[in-house]
């Protein structure tokens, strides 16, 4: 087989604080949280999503995320995001010193006109007020399409609807927008046949893959949208996490694991492989019991051969 068109270097967005944590049992401590954050960051991550800015009732393990982002000792080329849906959570991203927020909504239109009561269009024409505020107060904000391939209610999502939200959050004057396998049912060919339209559509966004590993197809759905000419992908240390709407869904795929896979590669991701497992090791000690990160059972190749020498 050929592989052709995979990048020399990627970017990996560790979203562990967020859309892992927010879908375990355990609620970790503030400390704790600030803790994995810092390590990640240490290892080399230069973006990384630190929690979210939503009603504490419906995901009350992000209650802490304004006291999360007042402890961390920020590091100054690294880039810390929060999660919001509304004005209210923007305005708690300004207060407490972050300049990067991210706004989300389903592509499928069975899911948002039954968590929304709107279309996506209509959603993201919500977002604004978002919009205004953030870019009279110096933030930046950028954009993730949930159900992106495939919906636990609709079936597969099609590409027509994934670009007309696209295009919305484009007129917001957002450049940055996140395809995201909420539901774990994207597959290689779609990935890439969906990557390459969408570029297409919108050359001058920049992309982001965001992968859950439901049916064991998330590293092969990263490698399809390398081919594809994406080198932005989200991850979450430990591979913990789930998805509310995909019932018995695994987590997203574990960053170790993909800085594994490009080490083996030999495609440059900037972060630490060693450091990285000690931290997932970490993750799994606070949460209790084991995750679904393959690199976490089996160590690296190179520590194998070391040990049989």
């Amino acid at each position: 087989m050929c592989l052709t068109n995979l990048p020399s270097k990627i970017v990996i967005c560790e979203v562990g604080p967020r859309d892992g944590l927010q879908n375990e049992k355990i609620d970790l401590t503030v400390e704790q949280k600030v803790e994995l954050i810092e390590r990640a960051v240490t290892a080399g991550i230069k973006i990384i999503e630190v929690g979210s800015f939503v009603n504490p009732k419906a995901v009350p393990q992000m209650a802490d995320t304004d006291q999360v982002v007042r402890m961390l000792e920020k590091v100054p080329d690294v880039e810390y995001r929060a999660l919001i849906f509304n004005l209210k959570g923007l305005k708690r991203v300004e207060d407490c010193g972050l300049t990067k927020a991210k706004l989300t909504v389903s592509a499928s239109r069975t899911h948002c006109l039954r968590n929304m009561n709107k279309t996506p269009e209509a959603a993201v024409q919500s977002f604004e007020e978002c919009s205004a505020y953030a870019s009279e107060h110096g933030i930046v904000l950028s954009g993730a399409i949930s159900t992106s391939f495939g919906c636990s209610l609709e079936g597969t999502v099609p590409f027509a609807q994934v670009v007309s939200v696209a295009k919305c959050l484009r007129r917001l004057g957002i450049t940055e927008i996140s395809l995201s396998d909420t539901t774990g049912m994207a597959n290689p060919r779609q990935v890439y046949e969906y990557c390459v339209a969408v570029q297409q559509e919108l050359p001058d966004v920049s992309w982001t893959l965001h992968f859950h590993n439901t049916r064991g197809l998330g590293l092969a759905n990263v490698l399809a949208g390398m081919q594809a000419g994406i080198s932005r992908f989200d991850a979450c240390f430990a591979g913990i996490g789930g998805c509310p709407f995909a019932p018995g869904a695994s987590g997203n795929i574990a960053t170790e694991d993909l800085l594994n896979m490009c080490r083996e590669m030999q495609i440059d991701t900037g972060v630490d492989l060693e450091q990285y497992l000690e931290l997932g090791y970490l993750v799994e000690k606070y949460l209790g019991g084991q995750r679904s990160s393959a690199l976490l059972r089996a160590g690296t190749c190179q520590a194998l051969v070391a040990d049989r020498q």
